[in-house]
């Protein structure tokens, strides 16, 4: 892993990676009574070239985020024709950019570990029976029905900024 302290110049410590992602694992929430209050933004590159951002239910599992989408949602089509993509999450005393390429999850062992994680946390997700995605009873508005297709973002790139006293701007590649 490539470090680079974006806060050098102002006499910051680089973040600690591991400090990061213990945080994510632990599912840390921006602020101590802020339970279940953290929103992940997605962007994705539109036909045009140009960002689309849109909150998801992200979880972090496995070293990556996982989300779902209808397949002919806007980041649904953007993710299938550009994969390229970052999402953007507050935790306890940091924002974290993670960047890399949504990959389509289809096997079925992924499929129903991530589905048990969102159930989990509440939203009552199960593998669908087609093999090829995931179902719920509900689901954020214009979805579409299910299934709803699963995609991970491994990092291949993150930038942290931390506002834990004190302080530290670091991008890392992976």
């Amino acid at each position: 892993m490539e470090i680079i302290n974006l806060g050098d110049d102002d006499g910051l410590p680089a973040v600690d990676w591991a400090v990061i992602v213990a945080k994510l694992d632990a599912g840390s929430a921006p602020a101590p009574d802020a339970l279940n209050a953290r929103t992940t933004w997605l962007s994705t590159v539109n036909e045009d070239g140009s960002p689309h951002v849109t909150a998801v239910g992200a979880l972090w599992m496995d070293g990556a985020f996982w989300f779902q989408t209808g397949m002919r949602t806007r980041k649904g089509r953007n993710v299938v024709r550009d994969p390229r993509c970052a999402l953007s999450v507050s935790i306890r005393d940091a924002d974290v950019v993670i960047e890399g390429q949504a990959v389509r999850v289809t096997e079925s062992g992924a499929l129903a570990r991530i589905a048990k994680a969102w159930a989990d946390n509440g939203w009552p997700a199960e593998p669908d029976q087609s093999g090829t995605g995931i179902s719920a009873p509900f689901n954020a508005p214009a979805q579409g029905p299910p299934p709803w297709n699963v995609y991970r973002i491994e990092p291949r790139s993150a930038t942290a900024v931390s506002s834990a006293e004190p302080g530290g701007l670091t991008r890392f590649r992976f």
